[in-house]
């Protein structure tokens, strides 16, 4: 069977399966009570696979696109893009934007006339290789004003934000950002991002604060804005020492223990677990070939239990690189996963 014809053959079958499938619960003003989502990068989004009845077939409420402002405001400028939208508001799907920001909100090239926008290293050198200079008013205005820009094409039906600092960054080290983490100075950045987006966008705009990697930690010193809310996203114990492993969530406890620390400062009621559960890139070492996703039905449903037991109703995980190609190599029993992982989300628990 030739691959075109394969594919045409899967979209049918996904359309005739998505037919009856279940929507989720709203509250008054068209909200969804919870979040049950998935992260897929633009480039899914831009062949024949059909997320958005996919998505409705598996109870989700929630499709985010992602990678960053250099990808995904051109899909949502293009046919393509509006073909998305609105396949997603016809199967009664919300749209987000998860984006690696930092870099274009603070363009690499102002580091030739304004380096005193970017970090400082360990060795007092300014350096445009990462993250901004929090300290300094002036970037700020900047970052704010670029994420305004994102917005007004990159808007999202929730209401809900994100722009997220570089993966791992190394924080700012001038005298005026030393003593701040890289959670704290994060918070900073975001802080002035969702005042310019209440003032400019939507006055109940709010925006994530990502805990990843070098903002695992709780801000002690910087309060964040009552708008911001938290994302955690638990990469590492997905990938410990290069090998890619499943660290335990519920056994051992060290990233509860983190997650506890977080909201100890951010509510749990908007909170929000960006996972990896359906992550074919982090499976497959963010190259092709594809790998099929080692989906564990078991092991997630408790991990989910571990997540309600601390008041949290917001989930979403990757899934990027679920497209045309996952599906022509591994088939479409390989979606179940997909499937499964809505069904625990809608558990009587989850209401």
């Amino acid at each position: 069977m030739q691959r075109r014809d394969f594919l045409k053959q899967a979209a049918a079958a996904l359309a005739a399966a998505g037919a009856g499938g279940c929507m989720f619960g709203r509250r008054k003003g068209g909200m969804p009570q919870a979040t049950r989502g998935v992260v897929v990068s633009a480039r899914d989004l831009s062949g024949a696979f059909d997320w958005p009845r996919l998505a409705r077939e598996a109870g989700l409420t929630t499709i985010a696109t992602h990678i960053g402002p250099r990808d995904v405001m051109p899909f949502m400028q293009s046919g393509r893009g509006t073909r998305f939208v609105d396949a997603c508001a016809r199967n009664g799907i919300q749209v987000e934007h998860e984006l690696h920001a930092i870099d274009w909100l603070l363009p690499r090239a102002t580091f030739a006339t304004e380096p005193s926008f970017f970090r400082m290293n360990a060795k007092g050198e300014r350096t445009p290789d990462s993250n901004c200079c929090p300290s300094n008013p002036f970037a700020l205005e900047v970052i704010a004003g670029r994420a305004v820009e994102v917005a007004r094409v990159c808007r999202p039906t929730t209401g809900r934000y994100f722009f997220w600092m570089t993966d791992n960054g190394a924080k700012c080290n001038c005298p005026k950002c030393t003593p701040l983490t890289g959670a704290e100075q994060a918070v900073i950045v975001e802080n002035a991002i969702v005042r310019a987006l209440r003032a400019e966008i939507d006055p109940n705009a709010t925006l994530a604060h990502l805990a990843y990697q070098f903002t695992m930690d709780p801000p002690r010193f910087v309060k964040p804005d009552p708008a911001l809310f938290l994302e955690f996203a638990p990469i590492e114990r997905w990938r410990f020492k290069g090998v890619r492993r499943r660290d335990p969530l519920v056994k051992g406890g060290a990233w509860l223990e983190k997650l506890d620390r977080l909201l100890e400062v951010f509510p749990a009621d908007t909170a929000q677990v960006l996972e990896y559960w359906l992550d074919a890139s982090l499976f497959s070492g963010w190259r092709k070939p594809l790998v099929r996703i080692p989906w564990d039905a078991a092991k997630t449903r408790d991990e989910i239990a571990a997540y309600r037991a601390r008041g949290i109703r917001h989930f979403t995980t990757f899934a990027v690189n679920v497209d045309d190609d996952y599906l022509a190599d591994f088939g479409l029993a390989s979606l179940d996963c997909v499937r499964e992982y809505g069904q625990l989300l809608q558990a009587p628990d989850a209401r």
